[in-house]
């Protein structure tokens, strides 16, 4: 079977230009996954997704069950949000993000000594649904990208007439260092991959489904092989480990051979790209009618005790989860995501959001050790050029970027950098290009809208 399987496997390409930073993965890639226990309140963001807020359909002091419907999606571009936990709800109130403003927010407070036995749904035969209901059954749960984007799963699901999809690709590469939560849902729950992906396909109309990952992840893709469908029409490709051969259009390229163009969607080349996470939970909710109350996060580095794969109620603040894990260190040291492309939080009180697929903790001695003084000024050496898989000029971006030149940086492709953070590892002068990328597109935004 295994040398079959490698045969059957080892087709997948790769991407020009990336990196190779040291994986660390070992902290948790063994950790099966184990659900985390309640805290005594839930913080739920209305907005934890790209597009509108939800709309809380409940009051204080209402109590409310285990997987209850309480905010509702704000039109096309929203999602409604379920309680995860049966309890009470205590107030709306503001709360803070990961990346610093406070927006409005739910609070539960969990009943405790409850079952948590979640109360909402029922069976339902996805087979009889139309594409139409299936893709309105996807927006009633709740969900969104799970691989961090967090952009409805809905609105992916539906491409402009014009674009036909007929191949769905299933992102389980997880490049990014330290998680490890795609990993352990292929390796646990390859079926719930597996039925996610048919419904996709189904509903979008694609006859063919792809679930890439890397080699790294063999044993992932073996799981998944013994549970595909015999028509063939989902296979599994492994490709070769590399940065960031997760991002959509080095997927599509590696897997393929589609190249997405400048300013398209997948679906201009005939696909759909959706994230292992999220089709798990495609696969898992639909059939029961459920929505998206939990996720799972990788909680990992040398900073904590009990790194692992954890199941984690939606809204449990950062700090619960923390001190049951034994947590050396402060906020400041705190990323949510990996490495190359999370975030450091503003604060402990900060919520597990739908987005959120790992808390990377590392010892304050380690960051003193690795982060820099000081930048200094480009020496023009090429290496960001060399890395970026985009094919941009980082180093002219970053200068432009200095002088306040935003609008000119449009002229050199600013807007196909998806902050990937090649140029930044590479550069030996420590210039944090990403961040200048970042502010970057912020201005131009701000100066589009003054236009208008």
């Amino acid at each position: 079977m295994l040398s079959d399987l490698q045969h059957s496997l080892l087709n997948g390409g790769s991407f020009a230009h990336g990196i190779h930073p040291p994986e660390n993965k070992h902290y948790t890639a063994d950790k099966p996954i184990t659900r985390f226990p309640f805290p005594p309140e839930l913080t739920l963001l209305l907005s934890q997704h790209f597009g509108k807020p939800s709309k809380p359909i409940v009051r204080p002091g209402q109590e409310v069950v285990r997987g209850e419907p309480i905010a509702e999606a704000d039109g096309f571009m929203s999602v409604p949000l379920h309680a995860p936990a049966t309890g009470v709800i205590r107030k709306i109130d503001w709360a803070p993000t990961q990346k610093g403003p406070r927006v409005p927010a739910i609070y539960l407070k969990v009943t405790p000594g409850d079952s948590q036995e979640i109360l909402y749904g029922a069976p339902r035969e996805i087979e009889h649904l139309s594409p139409k209901e299936i893709i309105q059954a996807i927006q009633d749960t709740g969900l969104v990208g799970l691989g961090g984007a967090a952009f409805p799963t809905h609105v992916k699901m539906s491409p402009p007439p014009e674009h036909t999809v007929d191949t769905i690709l299933i992102n389980g590469c997880e490049c990014e260092p330290y998680l490890t939560t795609d990993h352990r849902l292929m390796l646990e729950q390859p079926e719930a991959l597996v039925r996610g992906t048919q419904i996709l396909m189904r509903a979008m109309g694609a006859p063919r489904g792809v679930i890439g990952t890397e080699d790294n992840k063999r044993d992932a893709a073996e799981a998944i092989e013994r549970v595909l469908p015999k028509d063939g029409s989902v296979t599994v490709k492994v490709v070769p480990t590399k940065y960031p051969q997760g991002a959509e259009k080095m997927l599509a390229k590696a897997l393929v051979g589609r190249e997405i163009p400048s300013g398209q969607y997948p679906s201009s080349v005939g696909l759909g790209v959706f994230n292992v996470a999220t089709t798990n939970q495609i696969g898992t909710l639909l059939p029961m009618q459920r929505g998206v109350i939990e996720r799972v996060v990788t909680v990992t580095g040398p900073g904590v005790d009990k790194p692992g794969n954890y199941l984690v109620a939606l809204g449990t603040p950062l700090r619960f989860i923390l001190q049951r894990l034994g947590y050396h260190g402060s906020a400041k040291y705190l990323i949510m995501g990996g490495p190359m492309m999370g975030d450091t939080v503003s604060s402990l009180d900060v919520p597990i959001t739908k987005g959120c697929g790992g808390i990377l903790v590392p010892r304050p001695e380690d960051i003193d050790k690795l982060a820099p003084r000081r930048t200094y000024p480009c020496i023009n050496c090429g290496k960001c050029v060399e890395a970026c898989p985009m094919f941009l000029n980082p180093a002219a971006l970053g200068k432009l970027a200095v002088k306040r030149q935003y609008e000119d940086m449009l002229d050199y492709n600013l807007l196909d950098c998806f902050e990937c953070g090649c140029c930044s590892y590479v550069c030996p002068s420590s210039i944090p290009l990403v961040q200048y990328f970042r502010v970057s597109k912020a201005m131009n935004r701000e100066l589009k809208a003054a236009a208008k």
